[in-house]
């Protein structure tokens, strides 16, 4: 499966210079195989881990990756909101995926891939 990874400013207040993390989601196993899958939502499956300082001050790291609900509540620590720089669909080095990434939605937008690029819309 692919993973979905966030270049985010964590804005942590137990880490104030740390101003760079990846913030990655990795996905359940899919059920299903030679087949599109249902929609996968990352607010309610698979697990994520930030990179570097961010994953060491929160407990969210490769190691011990958290829930959606575990993270927020470990990057809620006081200050700012965290700040996303780029979002971008990923492989790791273990096994082989062929498939595609469609309808990426970041909050209240949604990105529609298609041959001719990439449509946005707003989520109803």
């Amino acid at each position: 499966m692919p993973n979905v990874t966030f270049e985010i400013n964590p804005n942590l207040t137990a880490a104030p210079a740390t101003a760079y993390s990846s913030m990655v989601w990795l996905p359940p196993a899919s059920a299903v195989t030679n087949a599109w899958s249902g929609h996968l939502d990352a607010t309610t499956t698979g697990t994520r881990f930030l990179t570097g300082n961010a994953g060491t001050v929160t407990g969210c790291s490769l190691a011990t990756p958290c829930t959606f609900p575990q993270l927020k509540i470990a990057l809620n620590d006081g200050g700012a909101q965290p700040a996303i720089y780029t979002a971008a669909v990923g492989k790791g080095r273990d096994n082989m995926w062929i498939g595609a990434v469609d309808g990426l939605r970041i909050n209240g937008t949604i990105y529609d891939f298609e041959a001719s690029g990439v449509k946005t819309r707003r989520a109803t």
